[in-house]
């Protein structure tokens, strides 16, 4: 007999083969193809990657399900994709409460920041996380740090509880965070030995801090400043050794608070180059709290927060794609989105789910070229 087991291993080892073909399809450049195959080549991995491809209607993907899958199998595909993400989720978050409490009132006032709040995010996986002031985006990112523990409810980071006092340790090996001021994070008065710092601290051979110093500056593209003054930086430049210091201690998953929200333009763009690198080319998880609508359009998902729960969680094509909802939860979305929802508004036959300046120039050029 056939088991549901069976035919989920069946499913997502064919899906291992079409996430590689369309690899093939999508990118002829050998470097970046290579780092994509040993990024997605754990099965399950590949299932969720091209599930997310599907859903933002990315041609090739689609096409390579319906050559080699029966023509009923993308309904069963999407479930068997929820099935793993839940059963392999990295970080876990189960009907989370959590609450501020003033002690310096009496009697003390109970506030109330997160309410039965239900997350998974897989290994690997990039996630923005919106909301406006006060949400409750900071609270959760602490959550999944052990920073802030669950006043009712569960978290779990690879499968260990944060509330378990033994698991502190290894939790905080696993998940760095970034916060929203590099100044806050830097300690020494030379970039390599700020980087140095917590290696240092967790006892890590001289050696093997040495090489993992200079390969993490490396990765952000700090190297030529190791000897130089972190007072000296820019602010961007600050942002990228901080997450060097996290990068160097070899998290799986690095959460990000506001990371550029301090920053000129030119700075936030080299900071989301490091990300998107660390999560596309090394397969970190990567968890973005942002105001910036186009940061987020980046990630492979977002989840919006509004008054300590959670009403969105979808592509950013989805997500964006429902202005009057963003609007009305105090929001924006990326600029070419509204206007391509103000020109629908007024009556222009546009599509829907724009998000990217190419995507908006390819729309109105069509429109145009109709007229």
């Amino acid at each position: 007999m056939v088991t549901f087991s069976d035919k989920f291993m069946f499913v997502t080892m064919l899906t291992g083969v079409i996430t590689l073909c369309y690899l093939i399809f999508k990118d002829k450049k050998k470097k970046s193809f290579l780092h994509k195959i040993r990024n997605t080549a754990q099965l399950p991995n590949c299932a969720v990657f091209l599930n997310t491809k599907i859903n933002q209607g990315e041609p090739q993907a689609v096409r390579l399900v319906q050559l080699l899958f029966p023509k009923n199998i993308i309904p069963h595909f999407h479930r068997i994709v929820k099935r793993d993400r839940n059963m392999s989720s990295f970080l876990h978050a189960e009907k989370l409460c959590f609450s501020y409490i003033n002690d310096t009132e009496d009697p003390p006032v109970k506030t109330e920041v997160l309410k039965d709040i239900d997350l998974d995010i897989q290994k690997g996986e990039f996630v923005a996380v919106l909301g406006h002031n006060g949400s409750g985006k900071s609270t959760l990112a602490k959550c999944f740090n052990a920073i802030n523990l669950p006043e009712s409810g569960k978290v779990t980071v690879d499968g260990m509880d944060t509330s378990d006092e033994n698991n502190l340790l290894p939790i905080r090996q696993r998940v760095g965070m970034v916060f929203q001021n590099p100044d806050n994070q830097i300690v020494a008065t030379i970039v390599e030995e700020d980087v140095a710092f917590a290696l240092e601290n967790m006892g890590v051979e001289p050696k093997e801090i040495r090489r993992r110093v200079d390969e993490a500056l490396k990765t952000v593209g700090m190297y030529e400043y190791r000897m130089h003054a972190p007072h000296k930086l820019s602010g961007g430049q600050k942002q990228r050794v901080a997450i060097a210091g996290i990068i160097a201690m070899r998290p799986d998953c690095i959460l990000l608070d506001e990371p550029t929200a301090m920053l000129d333009p030119k700075g936030r763009s080299e900071v989301m180059k490091t990300i998107k690198m660390l999560n596309r080319e090394q397969g970190v998880t990567i968890v973005l709290i942002t105001h910036y609508m186009e940061e987020a359009a980046q990630a492979d998902r977002i989840v919006v927060i509004d008054g300590g729960e959670i009403v969105l969680d979808n592509t950013p094509k989805k997500v964006f794609s429902q202005v009057k909802t963003m609007k009305n939860l105090g929001l924006d979305v990326p600029q070419v989105t509204e206007l391509i929802w103000e020109l629908k508004q007024e009556g222009c036959e546009l599509p829907d789910e724009i998000i990217t300046e190419d995507e908006c120039v390819e729309a109105l050029a069509k429109l145009f070229g109709d007229g």
